[in-house]
């Protein structure tokens, strides 16, 4: 592969994960005026809302399956897409039933677009021979300040949510089908280099043939790595889904200084992702991890001591800093630890990210609910205390491009 086409191939994807991020964002930031819209109680809203992640899950392991015929960069083509309409679909019903179709095929869409888009991310890792996975995950967070900023242009505004996701989907959409072209696989083009001739344009085929000779992933090997990720989740989401309400509740401030732990968690998110690779590349992934989760145990240790809500703001922020560099790392750590069959494991990954998310917030709610919001704080920093057990699954110190244990293929990219 050229390193022109690895540099498209980055961009691109970098591109995917951006629209991704204000895809997610629009969604999630205007729950209350979904529920509005369909006259949704109280009681059915978690319904639908754990049907999402679920069928994303359901992607996922779906996708595992598909990426054996055909490659990621295939399935992430049509996936975003599908993700965009449904958001759509989702602004522009009015019934139950069309909300519960469109946010079904969002989360089946969903699950597919993030296993293939962390696949695709990890194949041009390996290439690269040095971190760059961070620097994805940096656009999905930058994408997520974008659309949160949109959905709070549409709040303040009062404009419908057709009026507020038409222009963007009609944006994303072509921007993202015109992207996909540039998708770059570097495994699948280094199988079809390999073979007779080094033949490219059964390059497709040639992919698929190679996965479904390679060799199975070892799902006690996985594990680890899979409750890493369970537990970088379940701490994202008791930050999403609690922050505003514990500062406000139990540290007692203003509804409007409520809204700044979130912002701040997004931002030291974007922020820290951003230098992140640098980090890796100098460190190594242990060392970053290790030092993340350290930084995340105690954002979550300030917040559960704070005595007043800047005191509490300050621990959101550390909590962005340090949960920022777990979770695409753990993807590396994955094809890292499989090579050959990098693209099995990051699915059944994958799966775990929705695992974390479908617990993190009830389990928050219920323990603040019998104890105090203040020791439920605490059940998260345990958990992500815990990656540190487990640091040793992320690599060696001296794998510092983060690629693999193997050569990297290529090395002199820009």
């Amino acid at each position: 592969m050229t390193d022109a086409r690895l540099r498209h191939g980055r961009l691109s994807l970098a591109l995917s994960f951006f629209v991704q991020g204000v895809t997610f964002a629009l969604l999630v930031t205007r729950i209350p005026a979904i529920q509005d819209r369909y006259g949704i109680s109280d009681a059915l809203l978690p319904v639908f809302l754990a049907a999402v992640p679920v069928l994303a899950g359901v992607g996922s392991v779906v996708t595992e399956k598909l990426v054996a015929r055909v490659r990621p960069g295939v399935v992430l083509r049509w996936a975003q897409p599908v993700v965009l309409l449904a958001l759509l679909g989702a602004g522009a019903g009015g019934d139950v039933w069309q909300l519960g179709i469109a946010l079904a095929a969002f989360g089946l869409s969903v699950g597919a677009l993030d296993a293939s888009m962390n696949m695709l991310g990890v194949s041009l890792q390996r290439a690269y021979g040095r971190s760059i996975m961070l620097g994805f995950h940096a656009a999905y967070s930058l994408g997520g300040i974008a659309g949160a900023s949109l959905a709070w242009a549409g709040a303040h505004w009062d404009l419908s949510l057709l009026v507020s996701y038409l222009p963007v989907v009609a944006l994303l959409l072509p921007a993202a089908l015109i992207g996909s072209r540039w998708y770059a696989d570097a495994d699948a083009d280094a199988d079809a280099d390999s073979a007779p001739g080094g033949d490219r344009t059964d390059a497709g085929t040639e992919g698929a043939a190679g996965a479904a000779g390679r060799p199975p992933v070892a799902f006690k090997l996985l594990l680890p790595l899979c409750l890493v990720m369970a537990f970088a989740y379940i701490g994202d989401s008791t930050v999403s889904n609690w922050s505003a309400k514990y500062l406000q509740d139990v540290l007692g401030s203003s509804e409007e200084l409520a809204t700044v732990p979130y912002n701040a968690y997004m931002v030291t998110t974007l922020l820290g992702r951003a230098v992140g690779d640098l980090g890796v590349r100098r460190f190594g992934p242990v060392a970053v991890v290790r030092c993340g989760s350290l930084l995340a145990g105690a954002g979550f240790a300030v917040v559960a001591l704070a005595s007043g809500a800047w005191m509490g703001i300050l621990g959101f922020t550390m909590l962005g800093l340090g949960l920022c560099v777990i979770v695409p790392q753990t993807f590396a750590a994955a094809g890292r630890l499989f090579p050959a069959s990098s693209d099995t494991a990051v699915a059944r990954l994958n799966i775990f990210n929705y695992v974390g998310f479908l617990i993190g917030s009830p389990l928050v709610g219920a323990l603040g609910d019998l104890w105090s919001y203040r020791g439920a704080m605490l059940v998260p920093m345990v958990m992500v205390l815990v990656t540190l057990a487990y640091a040793h699954s992320f690599g060696t110190d001296q794998d510092r491009y983060g690629g693999g244990h193997e050569r990297p293929r290529t090395v002199d990219v820009g």
